[in-house]
């Protein structure tokens, strides 16, 4: 194997998701190799050509090459985004079993290579996949992180922004929880320019129903993209490129990804997405925002149903 120059990333997966994330990263000029692993290797090295066919015009000229498991040896950055893709109707729970024997699989030969460095997740159910590559793996808990609520917050400043006519880089505010069905707004810790967002909101002529329209539209957000296009893949390409860049460049920026809590927010034993300091050692630190006691027990909630699901990865037997 040739010896790596500079920050690389293994991608397993070239579904929507992977090569999204793929483009992002390569667009972006936040890597110096990409490699690319998929069971479908005739669609990955197509992949590969089409990425490379850009590379004159790129901010940098990122090594791109099709793949295997001995790759993730001296990677930086392993994200999987392998697994059985959420169809209508479903939710991201329902996906939980088949992805567990797809992650044992996938985890253990990424291992096997002698990687050392940090797993990234993006297939669902993100949280409980995150959890499972955490046990899969061995490594420690701020080596393993998981997409979280990344996508959930953006369309959540987007949102926001848009009632509010400000840009959505300037509204300071958090999804958090589970990234599913239970997600949950932190309204308490927003804000737009110091300014909390429960007050904008209070003096807005509609607040309490825009909270509400806000927070729905967030939550099944996905729900509508798959309907219409079959794959959710451009915001959360874009969110993983943004986590990748804060660990490539050890920027110790706040994001929100699925971690492992120790008893941070009341919570002991469960991956799920909070704000979390994230830079070359992963995600190092969780911010405990300010929640009032709606959100605290709905966070709750949210934590209590994870954990039910993993205790399937508690329970799995390959």
């Amino acid at each position: 194997m040739t010896k790596k120059v500079g920050n690389k990333v293994v991608i397993i997966g070239t579904g929507a998701v992977g090569i999204s994330y793929a483009f992002s990263m390569f667009n972006q000029g936040h890597c110096d190799e990409m490699v690319l692993i998929d069971l479908n290797r005739k669609k990955a090295l197509g992949e590969v050509r089409d990425l490379q066919d850009g590379i004159l015009y790129a901010q940098t000229p990122t090594q791109i090459k099709l793949g295997d498991y001995a790759d993730c040896a001296d990677a930086d950055i392993v994200c999987i985004c392998a697994g059985v893709p959420q169809r209508p109707g479903e939710t991201r729970l329902d996906l939980i079993d088949n992805n567990l024997k797809v992650f044992h699989s996938i985890v253990g030969a990424v291992m096997g290579s002698g990687f050392d460095g940090i797993f990234l997740v993006a297939t669902n159910p993100v949280d409980v996949l995150a959890y499972a590559t955490w046990k899969f793996s061995g490594l420690p808990k701020s080596r393993v992180i998981g997409s979280g609520t990344i996508l959930d917050t953006a369309r959540l400043c987007n949102y926001v922004g848009e009632a509010f006519r400000v840009a959505p880089v300037s509204v300071d505010a958090y999804m958090i929880g589970e990234h599913g069905d239970s997600v949950i707004a932190a309204w308490s810790a927003a804000s737009i320019a110091g300014m909390p967002l429960k007050k904008l909101l209070a003096a807005h002529e509609n607040g309490e129903q825009l909270m509400n329209d806000i927070h729905s539209h967030v939550r099944d957000a996905a729900y509508a993209i798959i309907e219409a296009k079959g794959a959710t893949s451009y915001g959360i390409g874009m969110g993983l490129s943004r986590i990748s860049n804060a660990i490539l460049h050890n920027q110790n920026v706040v994001l929100t990804v699925s971690t492992l809590l120790e008893g941070e927010l009341g919570q002991e034993g469960v991956y799920i997405g909070v704000p979390a300091v994230i830079n070359r050692k992963g995600a190092v630190r969780v911010f405990e925002v300010p929640l009032d006691e709606h959100e605290q027990q709905r966070f709750a909630e949210s934590a209590a149903l994870l954990k039910s699901y993993q205790a399937k990865v508690d329970d799995f037997q390959p």
